[in-house]
């Protein structure tokens, strides 16, 4: 409890940390507004030539300037990308993309996809274009955010997903084929971050959706990797999800086990849920005590805690964030160093870097414009303002264009020794790369809201506050937005819980005690029984609401008679 306390409170105190803008950063005579234009020109150039170039397909080809599919079949970069058009503000090509993947894009497809990349790519991004839709300027249902034709793709490509979850462990399998679920003989070894990596948007469907079974399957593949821990506290790189044996057992914070320690965050706030915020704090004191030597992270064995590879991997590069989020900002700066070092050292971060011989591992000598320490320099400077994080903003800009712009887009980097370029642009660039860059010289983003500004929906369930900040990033960098949850709840008790506390709140105002009383009629007698039948609860939205039925925050600082919070907490004095 004393954990969470702290957790939320550091939390609060990264949100209260406003510094005035460009603070030192001047000093050093950064122009943060001309780094942010030439981001949004990186944006448009690779853009424009995908469109041109490659669109239908998943993917540009810079080289040849042509397309491929690669993760499915579905337009991913320009799902991918939408949510990055809002946030550089062109509203008016996210209308159009919208209309054009209601038109365009059919799940109903003979495809063999990622279950791990669908949900990340494309059940993310639909998701996070879905809630950020009116504020995009697109006319909306009359049910929104409960309802719509992005919400509606988001969960059709989330339902195709399902059948992998259908395993005695309810791990998922990594593979599914899109038309006719799990293909016989399918491998049932799948990586850690692909069994841990969807409560995020799961969560985010059920809670839109009112159908439980997305948060139910993504909780169970959670507790699953949980249970099956070793002894010390680690787990393992893949395990097979039929009879839970780890078949890779190297335990590290990198590739094939990364997202899931980040979703255990993330989910823990945008669910605000002790559970998982537990997780990840036994976690993270098993990845001190085996994997951490002078602020860099080692791979080691999983059961006996011994150093299997010296090495640092790009992808590692999201730790010190992902520490920011928990408000460990001062360990989370030393590791973020130790990366830029890296970076400056080679113009990029190698897939691989033997930290011992301080050089690239053989054959792991590229650089696909990953965003993984952009995206940590965003956090860190969100929380400490330090000018540091800026110039590897500036770094970053000043190596993609020199070594990756080719005239048709930006294209991976095959080796950072030679420059030697490979003919991909992974949809990520402009989900992810892009938008952190961005996001980190742009101070006043809508992203960037300290819940000074919201709006008030109207939904069938009541009045709804949207668009107030703390939007949680997906690992494909799709925000959403934590309020939205709250905004389509179909529990009947919840319901009378707000308005009875409304009721006395108005009734009572001069007063300066009111207590919190269910209605008479709503009682827990059989009349309340047969409404609650009659509302078909799903058992798991029973489990739901009990659980949120008490807040986690407590603000005894704030001397209001009633608090109601932005995520829709009721906190009550009881002075």
């Amino acid at each position: 409890g004393a954990a969470m306390q702290r957790f939320l409170g550091s939390l609060l105190c990264l949100w209260a940390l406003r510094l005035p803008a460009g603070t030192g950063a001047a000093a050093r005579g950064l122009d943060v507004a001309s780094y942010r234009e030439r981001v949004r020109a990186m944006f448009y150039h690779a853009y424009e030539h995908y469109l041109e170039s490659a669109f239908p397909y998943d993917e540009l080809r810079p080289l040849t300037c042509d397309g491929q599919d690669t993760w499915g079949s579905f337009s991913l970069t320009l799902i991918d990308a939408l949510d990055t058009l809002l946030i550089l503000g062109n509203v008016s090509e996210f209308q159009r993309v919208v209309n054009v993947l209601q038109e365009g894009v059919d799940f109903d497809i003979d495809v063999n996809a990622s279950v791990f990349e669908t949900n990340i790519r494309v059940v993310g991004g639909l998701l996070s274009a879905h809630l950020l839709s009116r504020k995009a300027g697109v006319e909306v249902e009359a049910g929104w955010p409960c309802s719509g034709p992005l919400l509606r793709m988001a969960e059709e490509a989330a339902r195709k997903l399902l059948p992998a979850f259908q395993t005695p462990t309810g791990m998922p399998y990594g593979t599914v084929n899109l038309l006719h679920g799990v293909n016989p003989g399918e491998t049932p070894v799948t990586c850690t971050a692909g069994i841990g990596t969807f409560i995020v948007e799961f969560a985010t469907l059920s809670h839109l959706t009112g159908d439980p079974v997305f948060e139910d399957v993504a909780r169970k593949a959670l507790k699953a990797l949980w249970k099956n821990r070793s002894d010390i506290g680690l787990v393992g790189n893949h395990i097979d999800v039929i009879t839970a044996k780890w078949v890779a057992q190297d335990a590290g914070i990198g590739a094939g086990v990364d997202s899931y320690f980040e979703y255990l965050v993330k989910g823990a706030i945008l669910l605000q849920d002790k559970e998982l915020m537990s997780m990840f704090l036994e976690y993270n004191k098993a990845i001190k005590n085996y994997t951490k030597f002078d602020d860099w992270y080692l791979w080691v064995q999983m059961y006996k805690g011994t150093v299997s590879m010296p090495v640092f991997q790009s992808l590692e590069a999201y730790w010190p964030g992902l520490q920011s989020l928990i408000g460990d900002v001062d360990n989370a700066m030393r590791t973020f160093l130790n990366y830029y070092t890296v970076w400056k050292q080679f113009g990029g971060l190698p897939e691989f870097y033997n930290i011992p011989q301080g050089y690239t591992v053989d054959k792991r000598e590229g650089y696909p414009l990953r965003p993984e320490l952009i995206e940590s320099a965003m956090y860190l400077y969100r929380a400490t303002r330090d000018p540091t994080l800026l110039e590897l903003g500036r770094d970053a800009v000043e190596s993609i264009e020199k070594i990756s712009k080719v005239d048709c887009g930006f294209a991976t980097i095959k080796d950072l020794r030679d420059h030697r370029l490979d003919n991909r642009m992974e949809s990520f660039f402009l989900a992810e790369t892009v938008k952190y860059l961005y996001l980190l010289f742009d101070p006043d983003n809508f992203i960037h809201n300290d819940g000074s500004d919201f709006d008030v929906v109207v939904t069938p369930y009541g009045e709804c506050v949207l668009d107030a900040g703390g939007y949680i990033f997906n690992t494909e960098a799709h925000p959403i937005d934590p309020a939205a949850l709250h905004c389509c709840r179909k529990r009947r008790e919840e319901q009378w819980e707000v308005e009875d506390l409304m009721r006395e709140f108005y009734s009572r105002r001069k007063t300066k005690k009111f207590t919190l009383k269910r209605p008479p009629d709503h009682g827990e007698g059989e009349n309340a029984k047969d409404l609650k039948d009659a509302s078909s609860e799903k058992a798991g939205e029973k489990r739901n609401s009990k659980k949120s039925s008490h807040s986690l925050l407590s603000c005894p600082s704030q001397s209001f008679n009633s608090k109601l919070a932005v995520l829709g907490q009721v906190f009550l004095d009881n002075t």
